[in-house]
């Protein structure tokens, strides 16, 4: 199996070729793609300087197009299928040949990266707005989604192509979980670590899940 690993990278410079040297163990740097997303700092030249293949972002587009650009670059390319990882360290690249095993056993179209969520581990804004959109995600889609905000996952090429992507931001997940539970998709799950090690995170959960839910009912509408 062909599988790309997807960066989303903004302003990531200190963290990138940390990220990308424990990502090599597993996956050639031809085969890593980082998307930089208009950062203001030196994220572009540090991103440049692991030897993973680099796409930028002249300004900063959003999340959601970023992993549009890289899934682009994937089917271009003939991968068989993507794994997204975000680039602050808060996903074990060690789990990559788990979601590849998965991937390969299953025929899977999209495999989620589900954490332990509760109070203990997890910010309260993040736990509740991730508690909801799961919850939507699950009823209209008929699919049941434990953790629809997670940002490491498997999306086979066959899924890229079937699924049309409307939003830019990081609403983009939990709308692609949305639309493969419309579509009849196979969606697994691979259980991962909650790991916050203190990044910035440029999440605004409420922002984020409400431009998502007016996006799901204009999905539903039409």
């Amino acid at each position: 199996m062909k599988i790309l690993i997807l960066i989303p990278a903004y302003k990531a410079a200190d963290i990138l070729p940390k990220l990308v040297e424990r990502i090599n163990k597993y996956v050639d740097k031809k085969d890593i793609l980082i998307v930089e997303d208009g950062s203001p700092d030196n994220t572009c030249a540090s991103a440049k300087s692991t030897g993973a293949v680099v796409l930028q972002h002249e300004i900063n587009k959003g999340k959601g197009e970023a992993l549009k650009t890289g899934f682009k670059h994937a089917l271009e390319n003939r991968y068989d299928g993507v794994i997204s990882i975000d680039a602050d360290l808060q996903h074990d690249p060690d789990l990559i040949p788990e979601f590849i095993q998965v991937a390969e056993e299953n025929d899977a179209d999209v495999i989620v990266g589900t954490r332990e969520r509760n109070l203990g581990n997890m910010p309260f804004e993040r736990f509740l707005t991730n508690e909801l959109t799961s919850l939507i995600i699950s009823c209209f889609s008929g699919r049941f989604v434990r953790d629809s905000q997670s940002g490491y996952r498997f999306t086979s090429s066959r899924a890229l192509r079937a699924i049309k992507l409307r939003s830019s931001r990081y609403d983009t997940e939990s709308e692609f979980l949305f639309k493969s539970g419309q579509a009849g998709l196979k969606v697994w799950e691979v259980k991962i670590p909650t790991i916050y090690t203190g990044s910035q995170s440029y999440i605004n959960p409420l922002v984020d899940t409400g431009r998502f839910i007016k996006l799901m009912w204009k999905s539903l509408i039409w």
